[in-house]
């Protein structure tokens, strides 16, 4: 399984339980408002009924525990509408709709839509009508799953924020470390090959040998100074990324096999950017060796330089098995790779020298499975009047 699976699972599994505890609060927060509307409908039935007790004036009625009752009702907004549907009565009402009937009735209209009426038989045939709206406890409940569901949210939030950037910083940590360990490791025999060539000169070898070994032992001084650099600020200077672009492919073409065509389109003239050409080298490198897996050692693999609004695009294309749609962005994750013994960082170090050192862009331009990929590469020219004093 690869890192990125493992790292998508883990987040289903944080966004399942998040919208499950989400769905649990609503729940319960609904059945709680439900009751809460339930017990303020059977108060108004009692409400109501000691109304009616008060209108006939039964003289065995406890017209004490009747006023008691309908005193009791101090917050439940309620409006007593007569046979003839005239407005009788109307307490709790709020300040802006007691002023004038017409206010009132349009208030009576706001509450008919909250709760059904409750009828009053008076006798005599007589029916009135008893209209409530909710309590302003029970308006206030109705928002408290919207807020509390906005508070768990920007909770997760924040912690899933802190998390990435406390794994993000351990793994800056961690890249920094192994680059500097690598040059560090590299170093050491690398200062005795450089020994053992001069030896080798003294000693009438041929020539040609010891050549080859001087460039070995100067792709040796080139890959640990890219080691070096990770981790800490590249120097950036002004550079012709044509020119660099074009030795990055012909070393690689020349050491890759014959079986891959090659084909380079680069503009006829200097175009300056801000580059650090050894860690840029790196990424062309890695672009191309990751097409190279692509195509399984056979294929083609075409580089082209183009301008567009003051930006630098290399796109890089070949005829590997391609990368399907929902993959453009996970392939550039540290540690994805679909490759048995591959360790998934070629992509992920392409896209932290651009967009982390360089201030550029990487991506997927386009991608088909069976025919091929084309990856972008976005960085800022610099004005042309440098690169005219480059050619002077």
């Amino acid at each position: 399984m690869y890192f990125s699976d493992e790292k998508n699972l883990r987040r289903g599994f944080i966004i399942l339980c998040s919208l499950a505890l989400i769905g649990f609060i609503t729940w319960n927060a609904f059945n709680f408002f439900q009751q809460l509307k339930e017990d303020e409908r059977r108060k108004m039935n009692i409400w109501a009924s000691a109304q009616i007790s008060f209108i006939q004036d039964d003289e065995n009625t406890d017209m004490d525990l009747i006023l008691t009752i309908i005193n009791s009702n101090t917050t439940i907004p309620t409006i007593l509408v007569d046979e003839k549907g005239e407005i009788r009565d109307a307490i709790n009402i709020p300040k802006e709709y007691a002023d004038s009937e017409k206010k009132l009735k349009d208030y009576l209209d706001h509450i008919q839509a909250e709760n059904e009426p409750i009828e009053m038989d008076i006798g005599s045939g007589v029916t009135q009508h008893l209209y409530y709206g909710n309590s302003p406890l029970l308006n206030k409940l109705k928002y408290y799953p919207l807020v509390l569901i906005v508070l768990i949210i920007l909770s997760l939030v924040v912690v899933y924020f802190l998390y990435t950037t406390t794994r993000s910083s351990e793994q800056n940590k961690l890249w920094a470390g192994m680059a500097k360990e690598t040059a560090h490791q590299i170093g050491t025999p690398l200062s005795s090959l450089i020994g053992w060539t001069e030896l080798l000169k003294q000693e009438n070898v041929n020539p040609s040998y010891v050549l080859e070994m001087e460039k070995d032992v100067d792709r040796l001084r080139t890959i640990t100074d890219r080691f070096s650099k990770i981790g800490s600020s590249p120097t950036l200077q002004a550079a012709d990324i044509v020119e660099e672009t074009q030795k990055s492919f012909d070393y690689l073409k020349s050491r890759s096999s014959k079986l891959i065509e090659f084909h380079l389109e680069l503009p006829q003239k200097v175009i300056l950017v801000n580059l650090n050409k050894q860690l840029y080298s790196w990424t062309i490198e890695n672009l191309v060796r990751n097409s190279i897996d692509a195509m399984k050692g056979k294929g083609q693999l075409s580089l082209k330089l183009l301008e567009a609004n003051g930006h630098v695009r290399i796109r890089l294309s070949d005829t590997g098995k391609g990368v399907p749609r929902n993959k453009f962005k996970t392939i550039f994750e540290p540690g994805y790779t679909t490759k048995r013994r591959g360790w998934g960082l070629g992509l992920s170090l392409a896209k932290r020298i651009v967009e982390q050192y360089h201030k550029g862009k990487i991506r997927v331009l386009s991608s088909y499975i069976g025919k091929g990929t084309t990856f972008e590469i976005v960085l800022k020219k610099l004005p042309s009047h440098k690169s005219d004093q480059l050619d002077a």
